[in-house]
């Protein structure tokens, strides 16, 4: 069953609900606003599905809403920092901030995280960056959550990465797990009673399957690319470890804190103004799309789409109604005390 509740209801309740579990005020706006904005833009598994997730870290002890981002190391247009296991959505916009100061400055910003928490969604951060007229490239790494290639146990995290030019009034904006779907994404098929589209892990004998609930049980998600994914996994997190001076992946899984808990983040950023100028980034975004656009579909009712062109029209539509899961929205209407 699914709920149809408000932008503003869904941004008011998830604050009240991050507010009685102890976070800030300011914290609990920004956290609200990522989470509300990522279920309004069709990414409900990392928006408002993570909500009870986020709050029993909390309750655990496992993720900290009284610390923030603590200085390890300045390099002029590189700046080093620990999370102290803080909340992961205010981390990852502070980085994200300072990264953008940077880039207006030296033309690129590199700013990075060690012992952090979940980002929740990392498109997140790369539309606040195009958005102000950046370019982007972050990543994270995680936990072991699918079999490196050739392997049967969980070895490798899924290492969201997300890479984003701007554009006017259309930007281009990736934001990819290193598997072919996420748990979030199997959690929501399932939901519907669907399969996917394609194969998206191996079942518990080892097999290749498109049902979601069957590559839940099994844990083994498939690498996009199999092992070419396997090894952008691999090097993601090795870079992401070496760069924050943190944990990489097996260390991240010793912690047994949770999705996320103990990770690296990297935030890169470039200002356009420095490289060519801001219009010259606009006409060659808008050259792409419109050639993108331009192409004959492979299906009758279909169209050629680019990374955010969906993203892009919820966005513009502003929707003020979003469905969401009814179980969900109950739970966090208890846990804002309603």
């Amino acid at each position: 069953m699914s709920a149809i509740v408000s932008l503003d209801a869904l941004y008011d309740t998830i604050e009240r609900a991050l507010s009685r579990a102890g976070v800030s005020a300011e914290d609990a706006a920004v956290c609200a606003r990522i989470h509300a904005e990522s279920t309004r833009d069709g990414v409900a598994s990392h928006g408002i599905n993570r909500i009870p997730r986020l709050i029993d870290y909390i309750k655990r002890g496992w993720v900290n809403p009284y610390t923030s981002l603590s200085l390890i190391h300045s390099m002029g247009t590189i700046e080093s920092y620990d999370g102290g296991f803080g909340l992961g959505v205010g981390n990852a916009m502070l980085a994200t901030q300072r990264a953008m100061e940077l880039a207006r400055v030296h033309g690129v910003g590199i700013v990075t995280i060690r012992d952090t928490t979940h980002w929740m969604r990392g498109g997140s951060y790369a539309w606040h960056a195009v958005e102000q007229g950046f370019s982007a490239i972050m990543w994270t790494n995680t936990e072991s959550c699918m079999p490196a290639w050739g392997a049967v146990e969980q070895s490798i995290g899924n290492n969201p990465l997300v890479i984003a030019v701007p554009g006017d009034p259309v930007p281009l904006v990736l934001d990819i797990a290193m598997s072919q779907f996420s748990y979030g994404r199997l959690a929501s098929t399932a939901e519907r009673g669907e399969s996917l589209p394609v194969d998206g892990g191996f079942d518990v004998d080892g097999d290749l399957s498109r049902d979601p609930k069957a590559i839940q049980s099994s844990r083994r998600l498939l690498p996009m690319g199999y092992w070419k994914g396997s090894g952008l996994a691999i090097l993601l997190d090795a870079m992401a470890a070496m760069l924050a001076q943190g944990r990489s992946g097996h260390r991240i899984d010793e912690l047994q804190r949770g999705s996320g808990t103990g990770c690296c983040q990297v935030f890169m950023v470039f200002d356009p103004e420095h490289l060519g100028g801001r219009q010259m980034c606009n006409e060659l975004v808008d050259g792409m799309t419109s050639h993108l656009s331009s192409l004959a579909p492979d299906a009758p009712d279909g169209s050629v789409r680019w990374p955010g062109a969906s993203t892009f029209q919820r966005r513009v539509g502003d929707s003020q109604v979003i469905r969401v899961s009814e179980e969900i929205w109950q739970q966090i209407r208890a846990l804002a005390g309603d």
